[in-house]
């Protein structure tokens, strides 16, 4: 099959290097492979719960409900994954606050390399196992007490350490899926998690539908064509880039001149991609978790608190839509910041001699990139907060609440998460596309 090395890969090639080449195949085999042993892990339960009293009480709480879908069913059946990715999140969320608050942090993160990286990385782990052992503790004291056969100290240093070992084994299986997998670790967990609620979603909505008469037909429908939507809109974001003009300049080598080269620099729409909503999202959990952590008898009040602040930030309130969309923004400005540097980039141009035309190197390069930034980022965040808040609103005009908890969040994510996976697997085709061409050589 003869392909052109400067053209995207079509299905027909992507399909092709994904059945021959061995790299690749192996890599989607990992994933496809580690994918499923979590989901596997799932449905291990823990002993000594009575779980046909648990379920029901989840579905009758809309937080856990949100929260269950991001484990992927986890919290509702008490697996040893119930915590899933979740306490890996929360840790990564307070390590890149504390790399911008600290400067030793952000030194280490910046100018000490791979192995500045690394520390970043173990520090987010030490983060993980205490979130994962708080998450824990509050989950078995505060949620699964009353639903215990036989609960006592045995039951909950049982269940803590399950709940733990099974969240790190979860945070492992994500890193090695961004090392030796295809895609984001993390956000492939969450995706699969969320995928893995759908049939039940559709087919309570298939019922409703049938059992509501016309309306509900009507209003299904509607729902059906405002996610459609939301999903084209979604796709344009996120492959949406404003294309910066940079004019190298002439240069000699020896006795070869080198003519001025025209290049661009690509800045995308949405800089954060799906983190912003994954990490908005968790942020809104957080509340709910700490109050299941508390809820005891010395510091019941502290809980009662808490458990306010969750039941005031349920999804479909005017709170939580409007604190949902103030974290959008919060954590948009934030990954942009974290991925272009405009200050580096400056620098690293006026070193290579290139240059925007009409803007003079150095310090006016530098506020050009961070007004660009800044105005790509902000009508970024409006879109991706316009995605999150009109289906919700969709769904209390229609009444339709069998995707409560579903959502345009859940809709960011899985079209998030696919675009950046398919990407990936076009880098690692055209990187095979190379090699064959070196070895034909």
């Amino acid at each position: 099959m003869v392909v052109s090395r400067d053209k995207t890969p079509s299905a027909q090639e992507t399909f092709l290097q994904m059945a021959q080449a061995a790299g690749l195949r192996g890599r989607l085999l990992i994933t496809i492979g580690l994918l499923i042993l979590v989901r596997l892990g799932i449905f291990i339960p823990i002993p000594d719960i009575d779980r046909v009293a648990f379920t029901q009480a989840i579905t009758s709480n809309s937080v856990l409900g949100f929260l269950d879908i991001f484990t992927g069913g986890g919290i509702s059946t008490i697996g040893i994954f119930a915590l899933g990715i979740l306490p890996y999140i929360n840790s990564s969320i307070i390590m890149q606050l504390l790399t911008a608050a600290i400067p030793a942090l952000e030194d280490l993160q910046k100018n000490e390399g791979e192995a500045g990286r690394r520390k970043i990385s173990q520090y987010s782990r030490y983060i993980a196992l205490a979130w994962a052992v708080i998450q824990s503790v509050g989950l078995t004291v505060g949620l699964l007490r009353p639903y215990a056969i036989n609960y006592g100290p045995l039951f909950v240093i049982q269940t803590v350490l399950a709940l733990t070992a099974g969240s790190m084994l979860v945070m492992w299986i994500s890193e090695l899926l961004t090392e030796r997998g295809i895609g984001n670790g993390a956000s492939l967990l969450i995706f699969v998690n969320i995928v893995a609620t759908l049939p039940r979603t559709l087919g309570n909505t298939i019922d409703y539908a049938q059992t509501g008469g016309r309306q509900a037909i009507t209003s299904v429908v509607l729902l059906f064509v405002v996610f459609l939507v939301m999903i084209v809109g979604i796709v344009f974001v996120q492959e949406g880039t404003r294309r910066i003009p940079i004019v190298s300049a002439r240069r000699q080598v020896g006795k070869r001149l080198y003519r001025e080269r025209t290049s661009y620099l690509p800045l995308r729409l949405n800089q954060g991609g799906v983190m912003p909503i994954i990490f908005a999202s968790a942020v809104l959990i957080l509340p709910s978790s700490l109050a299941g952590f508390l809820n005891s008898n010395q510091v019941g009040a502290v809980s009662r608190i808490f458990i306010e602040i969750s039941n005031a930030l349920r999804p479909g309130t005017w709170l939580y839509t409007l604190v949902y969309s103030a974290m959008i923004f919060f954590f948009s400005y934030f990954y942009a910041s974290l991925i272009v540097n405009p200050e580096d980039v400056s620098k690293n141009l006026k070193k290579m001699g290139s240059s925007i035309p009409g803007i003079r190197p150095g310090k006016k390069t530098e506020e050009y990139l961070s007004g660009v930034l800044n105005r790509l980022t902000f009508l970024g965040a409006v879109f991706l907060s316009i995605v999150a808040t009109v289906p919700i609103l969709v769904e209390q005009a229609t009444g339709v609440t069998t995707f409560q908890g579903l959502g345009a969040t859940s809709l960011l994510i899985l079209v998030g998460v696919a675009i950046d996976t398919a990407k990936q697997i076009q880098t690692y085709v055209i990187s095979q596309r190379y090699e064959g061409m070196i070895k034909t050589d």
